[in-house]
């Protein structure tokens, strides 16, 4: 495992000043990720993985409207096999953007994926723990520390594949999805999620993976702020500094996800975190693209502002 850093990179929240966190860099084709490149856009299509003729029309669309990174659901090992011929086409077309799997509970789904695309996203809460394999309102000591033992194993072997592939993996927490374990040990709370996450994360560190980005996600926009900072205080406690995925789960549609998007994203934004973000709308993935723009842009002044002083010291 390396070395832990002796003092935090994210310095105290100063309320006056806009300060981004410092993190490291992930490498993700050939678009990377972190704090000392300008904040990414992603956004995801809405169309069928295997309908590869209209996510390949989707994703040249949302490349020329600027978005950093396109991702595609990947359910199956069918969807994932699609991906093949949707970045081969896009590349032929020249098309670089780099392209996220989004894998839901099939392990060997994201194996596919990692053939194919950039970055592969997996859910903790899923990958290795099974819906229905715990009883009882707790767990023990020890079938808490058997599901430990999985995870190392399986995401594990996923990771060194990962890593031959040279490929970027994300952590996607979810509130809406946290494994039956973590809900017995912490609840269906932030820390709940944290710890789900840094469950995988030591496991990333002690195979010496750092192409590493992390989200934790809520369609609660107080418990996914929550889950976010509660995160970066243990991994500055921790001493590691991946970057942030911030997005709102299915925000929804018009004024109402717009806003909710807005509140969610923009406070931690404010706060210097985040390195990437994603609008999630029940619209087309052009139409996320023009608010995550204005939420990059404010940033961006807030940036550029000259530094105020307390009116008090």
């Amino acid at each position: 495992m390396p070395p832990l850093s002796s003092t935090p990179l994210h310095p105290p929240l100063d309320a006056l000043n806009y300060r981004r966190r410092c993190t490291c860099s992930v490498s993700i084709g050939t678009v990377p990720l972190g704090s000392e490149y300008p904040l990414r856009i992603q956004t995801m299509a809405n169309v069928s993985t295997p309908d590869t003729e209209a996510g390949i029309a989707q994703t040249e669309r949302v490349a020329l409207a600027g978005a950093d990174y396109m991702r595609f659901t990947a359910q199956g090992v069918r969807e994932a096999e699609c991906l093949q011929t949707i970045r081969a086409t896009l590349d032929k077309k020249g098309y670089s953007i780099p392209l996220i799997a989004d894998i839901h509970f099939n392990p060997q789904a994201a194996y596919e994926a990692l053939k194919h695309v950039e970055k592969v996203r997996i859910n903790p809460g899923n990958f290795a723990d099974r819906k229905g394999e715990w009883s009882g309102e707790s767990i023990s000591d020890a079938d808490f520390a058997h599901g430990q033992e999985r995870v190392q194993q399986l995401f594990g072997d996923f990771l060194r594949e990962a890593k031959r592939l040279k490929r970027a993996i994300r952590l996607g927490v979810n509130h809406g999805s946290l494994s039956e374990r973590m809900l017995r040990r912490y609840g269906d709370t932030p820390e709940g999620m944290v710890e789900s996450c840094l469950e995988y994360l030591r496991v990333a560190r002690s195979l010496d993976f750092e192409d590493i980005v992390i989200s934790m996600k809520s369609s609660n926009v107080q418990v996914m702020t929550q889950a976010v900072r509660l995160l970066v205080e243990r991994m500055d406690e921790m001493g590691v500094h991946y970057p942030l995925h911030i997005g709102v789960t299915e925000a929804g549609e018009g004024e109402d996800g717009r806003i909710k998007s807005a509140v969610g994203i923009g406070s931690l934004l404010t706060d210097g975190l985040g390195d990437t973000l994603r609008v999630s709308l029940s619209e087309a993935p052009e139409a996320e693209l023009p608010v995550a723009r204005l939420l990059v842009e404010h940033i961006a002044e807030r940036a550029a502002a000259p530094q105020l002083s307390p009116l008090c010291s």
